[in-house]
């Protein structure tokens, strides 16, 4: 059986205006978090755990970063909704 091709990753307006002001070793662990889901989108966990129907919605954090994403299975894409830096 062959693997799957990892989800695509869209960042949002919000997302990208983040991104783009992290240091660069912050930006880098991002990209590296957003690998990790997209290849596993359901393998961290929900952000919000009192919501029933949003189960799709998932928060990957490690360190001083989270990352917030839709995991949209129909399209097979990552709609990364926020990132936080505590940095």
């Amino acid at each position: 059986m062959s693997k799957q091709q990892p989800y695509a990753v869209r960042l949002s307006a919000q997302a990208t205006k983040v991104l783009a002001a992290l240091p660069e070793h912050a930006e880098e662990m991002a990209w590296d978090v957003l690998d990790a889901a997209a290849d596993a989108p359901w393998g961290y966990p929900q952000w919000d755990t009192g919501d029933p129907e949003g189960e799709d919605v998932r928060i990957a954090s490690v360190g001083q970063l989270s990352v917030i994403y839709f995991a949209n299975r129909a399209l097979r894409h990552l709609s990364v909704l926020d990132i936080i830096w505590l940095g």
